[in-house]
This record gives C-alpha cells, sequence and structure tokens, in this order.
C-alpha cells in the first residue's frame, strides 16, 4: 500500500465517470449508477443524487457504502476496474462542490444535492500490469 499506488488508482478513476454504488438500509440490498468526480487529495468520489432516491434514504440509515467503476472490455488483458469502499456524506466542503460542477457544468442549472463517498479501500484489477495483477489501497485510520 503506497502513494504510488493510490496514484495509480486515481490515473485509472480519471478515466471515468460512472461509478456503480451498493447500498443496503440493513434488511434490503440497492444498486445503482452515479456520475462521479474523483478528488485524489480527499480520496473522495464527489456525487448528486436526490433525497427520494432508494440509495439515499438507505444511507440515512446506514452510510457504509460499496461499489465499482469498470473498463468494459471483451479483451481479458485490457480489463480494468476498481473495487471500493466508504462512508457516504453530504458534501459540505466547497472545493468538492467546485469540482463536481467544473466536472458536469450543466448539473449546475438542475441545483443537484451533493456528495461524498470517503473512500477507506481500493482493489484496482489492472491486468495491462499482467493477468490477475490487484493492486490494494487501504486508508491507514483503518
Amino acid at each position: 500500500m503506497s502513494q504510488n499506488d493510490l496514484t495509480k488508482i486515481a490515473k485509472f478513476l480519471a478515466k471515468h465517470h460512472v461509478l456503480t454504488l451498493a447500498t443496503s438500509d440493513g434488511l434490503e440490498l440497492s444498486a445503482c449508477n452515479l456520475f462521479y468526480a474523483y478528488d485524489a487529495q480527499r480520496v473522495s468520489f464527489v456525487v448528486a443524487s436526490s433525497d427520494d432516491t432508494t440509495h439515499i434514504k438507505n444511507i440515512s440509515k446506514n452510510s457504509s457504502v460499496a461499489g465499482t467503476v469498470v473498463l468494459e472490455t471483451k479483451t481479458v488483458a485490457k480489463i480494468e476496474g476498481v473495487q471500493f469502499r466508504g462512508e457516504f456524506l453530504e458534501a459540505k466542503d466547497e472545493d468538492l462542490k467546485r469540482l463536481y460542477f467544473k466536472t458536469f457544468p450543466y448539473a449546475l442549472a438542475m441545483n443537484p444535492k451533493l456528495w461524498q463517498i470517503k473512500v477507506d479501500y481500493f482493489k484496482l484489477t489492472d491486468n495491462t500490469l499482467g493477468f490477475g495483477k490487484k493492486i490494494i489501497w487501504q486508508a491507514s485510520f483503518l
């Protein structure tokens, strides 16, 4: 687990913009896709979502989430993807909000509620580095 590993993960995330998010209220599971901006300094995704969605209702009961970002390919040697775990919080940091609207300027017109997924675990699978190559990063505060 090095800063270099986290940099590789951030480079992969910079090439994509949709994540799949899994949430649970403790009883039921839910999955959804969200557009994201990634803040490498805060090791956080920024997403927009409204309070009436299932995943937001779930995080009001259980803020722990998991998800993925993947490169869709049929070529085994090109498979890349990230799995993550973290905490889903309301985005209060103005820098996070600026990042989201810089990434998705058209979203300003919708005035969405923004959320932060503070990541504490990443697993990058990158077959371009060798078949089945995995890079795991875990926050030091765990």
